[in-house]
């Protein structure tokens, strides 16, 4: 399907005639995103990262303010009468030692928040994200002509840790800058190089961790009637979880229940007096969200009185993502500049099971907001991988060691679907 958006009578140019003919010198991308990719830092570190995107910003003709909730950081551009756009950009990395071989791999240490020593890699694409919204700012910039109001470039940290967005509101973000009209946002993911992918409705699941603490009684191996079992109880609330999936949640709703970590105990021939399970869930509506914790905790508590822990089992919850669902009307307008400027790969996307903390920014601001994805992987090995039907086995996909976008394809995609939503919505 294309579809050609209608010309606003303010503006000389259409969406896509703008993106065509742009004018804007992108030349620098290549080198921002080599040195962005080389230099990664872990969440809520990404001190050098948010500087040198000041340094870049500062290149254009925006205000911009940096030190918000942490390193994040925003570039005001001014322009009149007119909507208020906001684009968000995530520039955290992941404690991922990186596998790709290119001659500007990171070699970069760093210390995660659980105190661990790790390599650190761009392995979710975010340097890719943080270059195209880079280059987004440089065709608003040279094109102001073609729209009226106010764009926001937002550089989001800690996306990877899903408290980075609110760490920002909570600093005051909301004070610090229009009220947007429309948030917006991409991801990179596996698919056709340069790909666009978009949809209406919830797109990505929300999620939780859940961290629970059970309490035994601890005895030596020899005589486990002393004891009252932490590993026992562990293991059989394991066991019984995926039973919440299969049996409580309808067959028509998605969800998921991931147990991460399990640990307990320190010698071969100790029964330990405390266990931790640690486990993520996800969904696509706060409903099933409800019927999971509730049907999880009731669960616990009832496994540990069936072994006779008199404790009552500890919960806590963090790294709370809010289901990202996107605006039918918005995506509307977006969704026709994709068609415009993309054609044939401008596509309706699936449900993706990841989950983000983005829409924790439109939410503290009440606006609507759409979120897509871009393909980047190479053309040839995608077609040739789901030709032989080993896309899992043959294609690298984000939070990979090999991970690595077809870069050509990717940048130029991301750069001109990032520009034209956020000039479709300055014309809504």
């Amino acid at each position: 399907m294309s579809v050609t958006p209608p010309t606003d009578v303010r503006f000389r140019r259409t969406v896509p005639e703008v993106i065509a003919d742009h004018g804007a010198d992108l030349s620098w991308q290549q080198s921002v995103y080599r040195h962005l990719h080389a230099n990664p830092e872990l969440s809520s570190v990404e001190e050098a990262t948010a500087a040198y995107l000041a340094d870049r910003l500062s290149e254009f003709d925006c205000s911009i303010t940096t030190g918000i909730g942490g390193h994040g950081l925003v570039g005001v551009f001014r322009n009149g009468e007119g909507p208020t756009v906001l684009f968000r950009a995530d520039i955290d990395a992941l404690p991922v030692e990186e596998a790709t071989g290119v001659d500007y791999a990171s070699v970069a240490d760093g210390i995660s928040r659980e105190g661990v020593a790790s390599k650190v890699m761009h392995a979710c694409g975010h340097d890719h994200h943080m270059t195209a919204l880079l280059g987004a700012c440089a065709i608003l910039d040279a094109n102001r002509d073609d729209w009226s109001g106010t764009f926001i470039a937002l550089f989001q940290p800690a996306e990877e840790t899903a408290c980075g967005a609110q760490a920002m509101v909570d600093d005051g973000l909301t004070t610090m800058i229009p009220r947007p009209d429309v948030c917006l946002g991409q991801h990179v993911v596996p698919g056709p190089a340069g790909r666009v992918m978009s949809a209406a409705g919830p797109v990505l699941t929300g999620c939780d961790t859940i961290t629970i603490d059970i309490t035994g009684r601890s005895a030596h191996g020899s005589m486990p009637h002393n004891g009252i079992d932490p590993t026992y109880i562990a293991a059989a609330i394991v066991m019984r979880l995926q039973g919440i999936v299969g049996r409580e949640v309808s067959p028509h709703e998605f969800a998921v229940i991931s147990v991460g970590t399990l640990s307990s105990g320190n010698s071969n021939n100790t029964i330990p007096g405390h266990a931790r399970i640690v486990l993520n869930i996800r969904y696509y509506s706060d409903e099933v969200r409800t019927i999971l914790i509730n049907a999880i905790e009731r669960m616990v508590r009832a496994e540990c009185a069936a072994s006779g822990s008199d404790v009552e089992p500890r919960f806590t919850y963090s790294d709370h993502g809010n289901v990202t669902d996107n605006d039918p009307e918005v995506f509307a307008d977006v969704r026709a500049a994709f068609d415009g400027v993309f054609g044939d790969e401008s596509v309706t996307a699936e449900r993706w099971t990841a989950s983000e903390d983005f829409s924790d920014i439109p939410n503290a601001f009440d606006c609507p907001y759409v979120y897509w994805t871009v393909g980047v992987t190479p053309r040839e090995l995608w077609d040739s991988a789901v030709a032989a039907d080993r896309v899992l086995e043959d294609v690298p996909s984000n939070h990979m060691s090999t991970f690595l976008p077809d870069y050509e394809p990717t940048v130029d995609a991301t750069t001109r679907a990032a520009a034209a939503a956020v000039l479709a919505c300055l014309r809504r």
